[in-house]
């Protein structure tokens, strides 16, 4: 009998992996010790020595010694003052050593009651009968600061008071539900979800939250922490009423200052949604032309009133509004450029025959923010995001190329934004698209214009050139070809 007594009193833990997991095919097995990693030795004086300024692998080595050496020292000091805690101070009947997978080495005398009660874990290893002495060691942890600081959130009251006063934040807080989970610690995980619950988290401490909740699926309150970066499915079905809301909203702002802010952060955030990730939440195609043709509507009745001459208008306000209202239209098209949906706006432009005529008997000082338009679809097309069959590109040229034109030097001049070898490339490139006669008919054009007004045209003469080598140096006959293929068949030889 007491020999059994004997052996039970020098039973010891399994040997825990990493987080407190139990394994069962560990049970009881005896610990063992880690011995601290050799130190590097220096050369011998003997030795070539190194530039001065050259460094060394030695040197590199010495340099992540000090740097581990130092970290290893500021982990036991805070250790130390772990190991102070008055609950840890009180002794107990069960010796726990926890050893990190750097050797280093804590033991603390803790109560058997108090780990049986607060984990179910330690509950399940430490069943037995009589005041029977307990060692347990937990070996191969990544922190062992971390597991230390579990069991005396194990000794405290006020649970929720001490994760604050540790100040180390979400990490940590991370660290010790982690910790918490693995031990069954129940109280442990209710308190530091409740604890993240509370607190707000910078952007990489949020993917770092919802890593952990998603992988440890530990308890109901990890649903309610992640609220806050869920949504109910009822938010996706009303998604497009919430971006027609902030889109609009931002058309019809008031304060220039604020509506150029918004612009630019809403075209950011709608830029982050990957066009080939159907799983995100974007504005719909439906919803970006609704607002199209709602800006259209109010630039055709913009035009008509400041060519319709009622006196009572305010002109000063109207001729403001013409370029609101093509500002508008310009944001709304980058976006569906940027979405690759832009090709039936180019058909939608390209149709827009009164407000072109309309166009011409507004000054040019306020109508050239329209002929931008025109220049960012000639852009796009010229780089290939828009891509619209032969006849809209023509019609858009036709409806369009004279009012670009007319607006090209107050454009360049008045706007900062527009990039004049940008605007010319993508106006070349579109030209150049076109079947060959109608090449011709827009680059002569453009030629006569060009003698006439100089740097108030826009500069094409590379699509001039481009044209003049199809036309007449690099002819292309498109005669069929009448030879026949000729085809022998034979055995491949065995």
């Amino acid at each position: 009998m007491g020999g059994e007594s004997g052996l039970k009193s020098r039973e010891v833990s399994a040997m825990i992996k990493q987080g407190f997991i139990p394994d069962p095919t560990l049970s009881f097995s005896p610990s063992r010790t880690f011995s601290p990693p050799p130190s590097s030795t220096r050369p011998s004086q003997t030795q070539a020595q190194p530039h001065p300024h050259t460094q060394t692998l030695f040197d590199m080595m010495s340099e992540e010694h000090k740097f581990s050496d130092d970290k290893r020292r500021k982990a036991q000091d805070r250790l130390s003052k772990l190991l102070r805690e008055p609950a840890l101070l009180q002794g107990g009947d069960v010796r726990l050593t926890v050893v990190g997978r750097d050797g280093l080495r804590v033991s603390m005398e803790v109560r058997k009651s108090v780990l049986a009660e607060k984990s179910r874990f330690f509950a399940e290893k430490l069943r037995c009968d009589g005041a029977v002495s307990h060692s347990v060691e937990i070996s191969d942890c990544d922190d062992v600061e971390v597991y230390v600081e579990a069991v005396v959130l194990m000794h405290c009251e006020d649970l929720k008071g001490r994760l604050r006063s540790m100040g180390d934040g979400v990490p940590k807080v991370l660290s010790l539900l982690k910790v918490s989970a693995a031990i069954m610690f129940d109280l442990g995980v209710v308190s530091c979800l409740e604890y993240l619950e509370s607190i707000p988290w910078s952007e990489d401490e949020q993917e770092e939250v919802i890593s952990q909740l998603e992988h440890l699926q530990i308890h109901d309150s990890a649903a309610e922490v992640l609220q806050r970066v869920s949504s109910d499915p009822s938010t996706a079905d009303r998604a497009d009423d919430i971006f027609l809301n902030l889109i609009s909203g931002v058309l019809q702002a008031k304060d220039d200052k604020a509506r150029r802010e918004m612009k630019a952060l809403l075209s950011k955030l709608l830029k982050e949604n990957a066009p080939n990730d159907s799983s995100r939440l974007d504005v719909s195609k439906d919803t970006l032309y609704h607002l199209c043709h709602k800006c259209i509507s109010s630039l055709l009745l913009c035009l008509s009133e400041a060519t319709g001459g009622d006196e009572r208008l305010d002109r000063g306000v109207v001729m403001s509004d013409i370029t609101r209202e093509a500002d508008n239209i310009q944001w709304i098209v980058d976006i569906l450029i940027g979405k690759k949906i832009g090709e039936e706006f180019v058909e939608i432009w390209a149709e827009q025959k009164e407000l072109a005529a309309l166009h011409s008997k507004v000054p040019t000082v306020y109508r050239h923010e329209i002929s931008r338009i025109t220049a960012q679809l000639c852009i796009g097309i010229g780089r290939g995001h828009i891509l619209v069959p032969k006849e809209t590109r023509f019609s858009l040229l036709s409806t369009w190329l004279e009012a670009l034109y007319e607006d090209f030097g107050w454009m360049r001049r008045a706007s900062r934004a527009v990039d004049r070898k940008l605007v010319e490339d993508g106006l070349s490139q579109t030209i150049l698209t076109l079947p060959l006669l109608q090449q011709q008919a827009v680059l002569l054009n453009w030629f006569d214009r060009f003698l006439n007004k100089g740097d108030d045209c826009p500069n094409i003469q590379k699509a001039f050139e481009i044209w003049w080598r199809r036309a007449f140096i690099r002819q292309y006959s498109a005669e069929p070809d009448n030879s026949q293929l000729q085809i022998t068949l034979s055995d491949y030889p065995s």
